[in-house]
């Protein structure tokens, strides 16, 4: 059987670091509601995060009127969802061609794509991001294209999943993956605590990847579900007039620990814990970074490669688990054995077991 492996991997981010302005107009927008502003503040200092990225230049004065130097949101007058795709049709585009020309690929491995899929959650337009693609690098016309939409935050495993598929039916296939978020086209104007945490955590940035049968890079040797009863409505990610609106408890670091907990024999294919070198987490936060490495029995420094994606990106969507996998196939060591796992509505976990090839 034909193995597939991710041959390269590399990630893009908008120009504006935003995570200091988004703060200050978080406090902006609690400040008349003392006690949960003073939540707020415990919580933002507990959130190991330092960085974050966005499409949308910030403003000057970042507790002013508005948060971003265009007027996009400005207090009172947040924009509906019609404006949020406009936006999200604008900068979609570019900042997936900036990944994969980061993939650097040459004329002639361009020319041998033969299928793309992308995966989002955040905004739709079409034509959309894969015909975008096809137009800037002059791919193939018959290139084949899938849209993996509105999985959330684990859609780049199912997306992985399924260039797998293709390469063990057509071992000639050259799968172009690329999984772009804008995430922060979706704050709310709002003073209740849940919805303002969330976006405490929320950045834009794209990752893109080619996925061979070539025995290069990380090779994707088995996927595994796991779909928690009882947890649907702890993540939820639903269309309304304003925007994408976000449900995330605070339940769900738990419910990822109980999870993890009661299925990790089965995620491992009955293998044992200890002979896993690599551990990708989907940085979803720090909290379910913290239930993730308890549930698991790791090592402090077993999840650094994923605390570091979120200090310095926060989370990214589905985006964030390929940018913890480029940072362990560029620093790792061939022959590592890995587990990634990625958490979604549902609430889902899928993962992943891999080795570093080369």
């Amino acid at each position: 059987m034909v193995t597939a492996h991710i041959n390269r991997i590399a990630t893009a981010v908008p120009r504006y670091e935003v995570h200091d302005t988004f703060l200050a107009f978080a406090r902006s927008l609690l400040a008349g509601r003392p006690r949960i502003a003073n939540l707020f503040e415990r919580m933002a200092d507990k959130a190991q995060i330092e960085r974050r990225y966005s499409s949308l230049q910030p403003a000057a004065v970042p507790d002013g009127k508005s948060v971003d130097a265009d007027g996009f949101y400005t207090r009172g007058r947040f924009p509906g969802t019609g404006a949020r795709m406009a936006k999200y049709e604008e900068a979609a585009g570019p900042l997936a061609a900036a990944a994969v020309d980061r993939l650097g690929l040459r004329p002639a491995e361009l020319a041998r794509v033969s299928h793309i899929i992308v995966t989002t959650c955040t905004g739709f337009s079409a034509p959309g991001i894969d015909l975008h693609l096809v137009e800037t690098f002059g791919l193939s016309r018959s290139v084949e294209r899938t849209v993996v939409g509105f999985m959330g935050c684990f859609a780049a495993l199912n997306a992985l999943k399924l260039a797998r598929h293709i390469v063990r039916s057509e071992p000639d296939a050259r799968v172009l993956v690329v999984n772009l978020e804008l995430c922060t086209l979706h704050l709310q104007e709002t003073t209740e605590l849940e919805p303002v945490l969330s976006f405490l955590l929320f950045g834009d940035g794209c990752a893109a990847s080619m996925v061979s049968a070539e025995p290069e890079g990380i090779a994707l040797d088995r996927f595994h579900t796991v779909i928690a009863p009882g947890t649907a409505d702890l993540i939820t990610w639903r269309i309304r007039d304003a925007g994408f609106d976000m449900v995330l408890s605070g339940r769900v670091p738990a419910a990822v620990g109980d999870a993890l907990g009661q299925e990790i024999e089965a995620i491992l294919d009955g293998g044992d814990r200890r002979s896993i070198d690599l551990w990708a987490v989907h940085p979803g936060g720090r909290s379910v970074l913290d239930a993730a490495e308890r549930a698991l029995a790791l090592d402090p420094r077993a999840l650094d490669w994923s605390r570091d994606v979120l200090r310095s990106h926060g989370n990214l969507s589905s985006a964030t688990i390929m940018f913890v996998l480029e940072a362990m196939l560029r620093r790792g060591r061939a022959g590592q054995r890995g587990c990634g796992l990625a958490f979604g509505p549902g609430l889902t976990a899928e993962t992943m077991l891999f080795h570093l090839a080369t």
